[in-house]
């Protein structure tokens, strides 16, 4: 009997995860209450769409129904509420937009050590000598080795410059070069270029705040791929404001999207984004594979990758 899946994901999506050599069959959700599924599906595989935010959401009765695993497209499941983890297996889609967040993180870094758009003339009269940042010999500071900060680690010591990081888990990082430090304020002390890449838990809510940026080199700059909640924003604008955060990379915020007229909008020293670095929809490809890798691995009575702890919360 074939596995029956649930998806929010697009039709097209849905059409060439249909074909997998397991035939499943794959229904649509409720829109506003993709969780309604879990009583006629076997797989639920999910998107972190505004309904799960919704505030009068509540554990539904029953879950998780007759599920057998959830399968959340984004790296985080922070977007969701905690008893989507009462699922059997919860598993993520972690790696498949890691090189292109590491590709924004380079974008960010040369744009700001280059900033050609400062030096750019539009007159012989602007003609004349302008000095420009360096990328090479300076130090990549990262704050989470997982997939994102590995391809990032790979890219910095590609270019010349000096890699340190940071893991929970003290596990030696898998890209030869990194120098593992002590901790994220012995980091932040050494680093021209900090880049946050943690999951969004209890234990990294304001990691960023203002202690940790009383700590920063002179002239740092931040860069945030992770979650919004990481940084304490109102410590980060101090920070901006009195010098001693030279500037802000940010593509997460909390929340999303600001209130009109917030001051990230607008401030001097930062470069803010709408939360595009995973550039998500040209690597619908890579999630489709690794979805159907998964789904291989299961019909197998094997475990699929990235299973999330609950316990933990990624």
């Amino acid at each position: 009997m074939s596995l029956i899946i649930a998806s929010q994901m697009e039709p097209d999506f849905n059409r060439s995860l249909a074909r997998h050599p397991s035939a499943p069959v794959l229904i649509d959700v409720a829109e506003d209450a993709p969780w309604s599924a879990a009583d006629e599906a076997d797989i639920l595989l999910i998107r972190p769409s505004p309904a799960w935010r919704a505030p009068e959401v509540r554990r539904p009765a029953p879950w998780p129904g007759r599920l057998k695993w959830v399968y959340s497209a984004s790296v985080g499941v922070d977007f969701y509420p905690d008893w989507l983890l009462d699922a059997p297996l919860v598993t993520c889609g972690r790696g498949v937009a890691s090189e292109e967040i590491a590709d924004y993180a380079i974008a960010a870094i040369y744009a700001h050590a280059k900033n050609l758009d400062a030096v750019t003339v539009r007159s012989r009269a602007q003609w004349g000598p302008a000095q420009l940042g360096r990328v090479s010999g300076t130090t990549i500071g990262i704050i989470g080795m997982g997939a994102i900060g590995a391809a990032v680690a790979r890219r910095g010591l590609a270019l010349g410059a000096q890699v340190i990081g940071v893991r929970r888990s003290g596990a030696q990082p898998s890209v030869p070069g990194v120098q593992l430090v002590g901790d994220v304020g012995t980091l932040v002390e050494e680093a021209d270029h900090i880049l946050l890449a943690v999951p969004a838990t209890a234990q990294t809510r304001h990691l960023v705040d203002d202690a940790l940026l009383a700590r920063v080199r002179p002239g740092a700059h931040l860069i945030n791929v992770a979650r919004g909640s990481v940084v304490d924003q109102a410590a980060l604008v101090r920070a901006l404001d009195d010098g001693r955060l030279g500037f802000a990379t940010l593509d997460v915020t909390d929340p999303e999207p600001l209130p009109e007229g917030h001051v990230l909008y607008t401030h001097p020293r930062v470069r803010l984004t709408p939360h595009i670095s995973s550039n998500y929809q040209l690597v619908r490809h890579r999630l489709l594979e690794k979805i159907q890798d998964d789904l291989t691995r299961f019909v197998r009575g094997e475990a699929p990758s990235d299973i999330v702890d609950p316990a933990r919360g990624y």
